[in-house]
């Protein structure tokens, strides 16, 4: 449904992002705005982030990576050099939308080539707008062995953000596995699978305790208290605030698998921010954070300043066989060795969906925010099922497994590589007497490496549909993630999304975020303007799934992007290109 409206919407968002770009221009002609240099080398190092040494993927050393703090308008260059000894690497710069720099999004086979052993990359992009943000391997199952960090970016100079507060706080959220990557990506791709079950413990900052707890000594149960010594790798970061102040807390999720819950005992948290966008502000008890999620929340030490309280996550949505991550909110004067008075703060039961739905259901976009196009020119329809392939489990997209090629895709899209990826488009929707509440009646699935050719600067929908796994009752949270872009919810629904659905979905103030969850046989409706050229993934941020096949490509008119490094082409057919003399 195109309409005129739409075009001058369209134009509208042409010429604010040209102005955008000029004021940067004008920024740095000013010298406003600032080149941030960083040099990372990745290497294995041993660490001991729960208590127990293994091997993890470290930054100069350090895991987790050091923080990215920039300005927003600020250039970010980072010189990142492969010091593993037998793997390629890359680094995806998570909700940053890379405007014209789509060779700089960090995805191995998409938009870039793996970084050899030895070699270096230079990553340059913009940070066009503030947010809390992180980093992240895309290369394999690497984020699960670590290799990730905090990105953030704080509002431009002379520039306030629409809310006050005294402090700052970051929390950086994962979780973490005893068995190797490697092992867990052989035995995924094993008949039978074999599943890497739950991780053996959560991280705060990177840290976390395995076979102990914090709390030990409020419960009867057989958990051992922790013996913690000054200064172990696995001691929980304590976060020291003074009473009477509001802080604010920039949490982002980075899990290969856990849907989290966050609480602090005793303490209201509102919400202003989700995924880089201000939101409407409203204050909740506890937080429900989905893989590749980040929200800001603002906290007041309003409470006895003679105690401590705790900080406590907790796994949502699977059936949790984890304990919980503890940290301790540290009233100063008070020692950070005094605990609380009370337990810390129960997760809601794991499948209490209505507990997550009403969360997301009360984010809204700030008021002023912009609005999203009252009409789309295309709508797609992502079926989400899990399926085999010749005794394999997979799991596919409208009954396509997505199996990456050798050639990254945005080289191939450039230079007309046609032979390198399916040129077979995969299919926009999913057969109508598809059953969503059971198991799928052919669980056969077929592999590609087709994508979906978006037309530069119209308005895509796309409805997240979620189904029955292979086993009978059984339907999983997705947690969806688009490069390049924001996008606006639109809404959510339970069972087959269907035209009567229409009518629900939000256009007034529907707030826009890079990352969003599908519930269990549910649907979740998005929409975005392709507005940045580039070869981008969509993908279920879950990092076993994406594995296994769980994502789509989208190419917007990736054939015109200009400036592409020969460096980052340097393999596969486009290699040969360069080998050859044609640049790039």
């Amino acid at each position: 449904m195109a309409s005129s409206p739409h075009q001058a919407r369209g134009l509208r968002a042409l010429i604010a992002r040209s102005l955008i770009i000029l004021s940067v221009l004008a920024g740095t002609a000013l010298g406003r705005n600032q080149v941030r240099h960083y040099n990372f080398d990745v290497e294995y190092i041993f660490g001991a982030p729960d208590c127990n040494e293994h091997v993890v993927m470290g930054i100069n050393g350090q895991f987790p990576g050091p923080t990215i703090r920039a300005k927003a308008g600020d250039t970010v260059v980072v010189h990142l050099t492969n010091k593993l000894y037998t793997e390629g690497v890359v680094i995806h710069w998570h909700g940053i939308r890379q405007l014209g720099t789509p060779w700089a999004d960090g995805t191995a086979s998409i938009s870039q080539c793996a970084i050899n052993p030895g070699e270096t990359f230079t990553y340059r992009f913009l940070v066009d707008k503030p947010g809390t943000y992180f980093y992240h391997g895309h290369y394999g199952m690497q984020r699960s062995a670590g290799l990730y960090g905090s990105l953030i970016v704080d509002v431009a100079d002379g520039e306030r953000e629409p809310f006050h507060y005294d402090g700052e706080l970051n929390l950086l959220l994962s979780d973490w596995w005893h068995q190797s990557v490697h092992e867990q990506e052989v035995g995924l791709s094993s008949s039978p699978l074999r599943w890497i079950g739950e991780p053996q413990s959560l991280l705060i900052n990177g840290r976390g305790q395995y076979n102990c707890s914090l709390a030990a000594h409020y419960s009867n149960s057989s958990s051992n208290q922790c013996n913690l010594k000054g200064g172990e790798k696995c001691a929980p970061q304590i976060l020291h605030v003074q009473p009477k102040k509001t802080y604010r807390l920039r949490i982002a999720s980075t899990t290969a698998l856990a849907s989290l819950n966050l609480a602090i005992g005793n303490h209201k948290m509102v919400v202003v921010e989700a995924d880089g966008n201000y939101v409407q502000p409203f204050a909740v008890d506890d937080l429900d954070i989905y893989s590749g999620e980040s929200y800001s929340v603002l906290i007041t030490t309003d409470q006895n300043p003679k105690n401590n309280y705790w900080l406590s996550i907790g796994v949502r949505g699977r059936k949790p066989n984890t304990p919980q991550g503890l940290t301790l909110l540290n009233y100063l004067p008070n020692s950070a060795s005094k605990l609380p008075i009370s337990p810390p703060p129960v997760t809601p039961q794991w499948n209490d969906y209505n507990h997550s739905k009403s969360f997301s259901k009360r984010i809204f976009a700030r008021m002023g925010s912009p609005k999203p196009p009252k009409f789309y020119d295309r709508r797609i329809t992502l079926l989400n099922t899990q399926n085999k392939i010749n005794g394999f489990i997979k799991w596919a997209i409208n009954n396509v497994s997505l199996a990456l090629p050798s050639t990254p895709y945005l080289g191939s899209v450039k230079f007309l590589l046609n032979h390198t990826y399916d040129q077979t488009s995969p299919p926009e929707n999913f057969p109508s007497n598809y059953d969503v509440m059971n198991p799928p009646a052919n669980p056969n699935t077929t592999s590609g490496s087709g994508v979906y050719r978006l037309n530069y600067n119209t308005t895509v929908d796309v409805i997240l549909q979620n189904a029955n796994a292979l086993a009978v009752n059984v339907s999983e949270i997705h947690p969806w993630h688009l490069h390049g872009h924001d996008f606006w919810v639109l809404g959510y629904g339970e069972g087959r999304f269907s035209r009567k659905d229409e009518r629900k979905l939000n256009l007034k103030n529907p707030p826009l975020r890079n990352t969003v969850v599908i519930f269990p046989y549910g649907w979740t409706a998005l929409r975005f303007i392709a507005d940045n050229r580039g070869v981008w993934a969509f993908h279920c941020h879950i990092e076993p799934h994406l594995h296994m096949g769980m994502g789509v490509i989208f190419d917007i008119d990736g054939r015109n992007v200009k400036g592409i490094p020969n460096e980052a082409l340097a393999c596969g057919a486009t290699g040969r290109l360069s080998v050859n003399g044609v640049h790039h």
